[in-house]
């Protein structure tokens, strides 16, 4: 019969397993690069969606003022907008917001890989 030899095989052992954990350290960081860049990537978007947003309204605020004479009017106009649109956005905050964040985490984190 043949003998195992237990020093090779644990040896073997020992070599799998140090690969597994740096191939589990690489997926980590990965996945943590994609969600830090994500992240980043949604800043970018919002600071650059809040200007915009902001110029909008100052352009609504303006049509406003000329058309109703007073400026007070034409601000209290453009935050009952605004106020309307964040409780739209309150409501629905589970389909616009955590959902899809969810979604993508699980996505992340959670899809097999592509090499098995």
């Amino acid at each position: 019969m043949n003998e195992i030899d237990y020093k090779k095989l644990f040896n073997e052992a020992r070599k799998y397993f140090s690969l597994e954990w740096d191939y589990t350290k690489l997926t980590a960081v990965e996945k943590m690069a994609v969600l830090l860049a994500s992240i980043a990537f949604v800043a970018v978007v919002f600071i650059i969606c809040t200007f915009a947003l902001h110029h909008l309204f100052s352009a609504l605020i303006s049509v406003l003022t000329s058309a109703l004479g007073c400026s007070w009017g034409a601000h209290l106009i453009a935050v009952a907008i605004l106020m309307v649109l964040l409780l739209v956005v309150f409501a629905f905050k589970r389909q616009l917001i955590v959902d899809p964040v969810a979604r993508f985490i699980t996505k992340l984190f959670l899809k097999p890989e592509d090499n098995e």
